[in-house]
């Protein structure tokens, strides 16, 4: 049996902790689990300006590791407290108490600066608080999804986080990057598992919002329709059913080298950092080995445990491993939604999966692990949906 650090949970303020936890997703319709943003928080975003190129060229891993990196920025200068938060794969979403609004600022700017810096990338941020996000009549609104006994996910309604994402890209609530130089604290983010290839037929990224002015209660019987119907199928899973392969050197060596950046190491001696430390990781997964107190087998049984590869912020989004005729079947059930006026959506068949990962410690049970589609995923069924 695994010797594992407890997972003790701590709470950047009472009112997240406070959230009773669901264990159906299921249940993500149900109005009664939602609680508003209290008086005083601030809402952030982020999102990587015309990724679309990066996904041409095959960067998508690169991509991924941007939008978690708002996340795991955030989780360290807060010393790991849990906040609501939402992984788009180019992009994050999130929510504090008004006291870490600095800390939130800088934690945006700097990792602006870094995926400037280190990635190439234009990482577009935002801040604003949740008076600013109510005077336009939207709102913020938690509820709180167990996706394992030990890691739970927060889902987002009233509209909130779509206003302040249309408006960040409209410049409005910007945070600049940092100077040049500046990183976040990006310790424990990594993407070295490779890609996971769909065991079915296609890996399906899709995303399903209402249309401006739709019915709520029509919309969110719509979202239960969609997910009794992949409940009801053999034909679809989350793409973890399998444990990942990982390879050495590691396929994201690149992405968490980079991030090391806060260490002040030349790029060839954080390369050769990442290398090593993976090394040991990389023999005990492969073969199923305990070394110490980690124990391989435990670890990914924990992984597919605690994948985020399904939630809900103002709309449905999921990636699913299926077969090519459930997926026929699932984008006619969204395009029926959206040609009678309900709501929007956008679809992504691609070949495969890829997770990054938020591990404080191997060695607890609350690690982390954002699963998206590898071939553009989240953000290209947002630019489908676009058009």
């Amino acid at each position: 049996m695994q010797t594992a650090t407890p997972s003790i949970r701590t709470y950047c303020d009472p009112f997240y902790a406070g959230l009773v936890e669901f264990d159906g997703f299921g249940r993500i319709t149900e109005t009664a689990l939602y609680k508003p943003l209290p008086a005083g928080w601030v809402v952030g975003a982020t999102d990587v300006v015309s990724s679309t190129g990066a996904i041409d060229r095959g960067h998508y891993k690169i991509v991924n590791t941007a939008g978690a990196a708002v996340i795991a920025a955030l989780s360290n200068a807060l010393d790991h407290c849990e906040f609501p938060y939402v992984f788009g794969g180019d992009g994050a979403s999130f929510a504090l108490p008004g006291h870490h609004a600095d800390t939130a600022r800088r934690a945006l700017a700097a990792t602006s600066a870094w995926a400037r810096d280190e990635l190439g990338l234009d990482l577009r941020a935002a801040l604003t608080t949740i008076e600013e996000i109510r005077a336009d009549g939207a709102d913020v609104r938690i509820a709180r999804f167990a996706a394992s006994a030990d890691v739970s996910y927060a889902m987002f309604s009233g509209g909130g986080l779509a206003f302040l994402e249309r408006e960040m890209k409209r410049g409005r609530f910007a945070v600049p990057p940092a100077a040049p130089g500046t990183a976040p604290d990006l310790s424990n983010l990594s993407c070295r598992f490779d890609e996971i290839p769909a065991a079915h037929e296609v890996i399906v990224s899709f995303i399903f919002v209402p249309a401006e002015r739709a019915d709520p209660k029509a919309f969110s019987e719509r979202v239960d329709d969609i997910l009794n119907m992949i409940a009801a199928s053999d034909e679809a899973e989350q793409p973890m059913s399998e444990a990942p392969a990982v390879g050495w050197p590691p396929a994201g060596l690149e992405a968490e080298a980079r991030a090391l950046r806060s260490r002040g190491w030349p790029l060839w001696l954080r390369r050769a950092a990442v290398g090593v430390r993976s090394l040991l990781s990389y023999f005990a997964i492969r073969h199923l080995k305990r070394i110490g107190p980690f124990d391989a087998g435990v670890y990914l049984r924990q992984i597919h445990d605690n994948s985020d590869f399904r939630k809900y912020d103002d709309g449905l989004k999921m990636t699913l491993d299926c077969t090519a005729r459930f997926a026929d079947a699932l984008e006619a059930r969204l395009r029926e939604a959206a040609d009678s006026g309900l709501a929007r959506y956008g679809l992504h068949r691609q070949a495969a999966a890829l997770m990054t990962c938020f591990v404080p410690s191997p060695l607890r049970p609350d690690h982390v692990h954002f699963i998206d589609g590898a071939a553009g995923g989240y953000a290209s069924a947002a630019r489908s949906l676009k058009a």
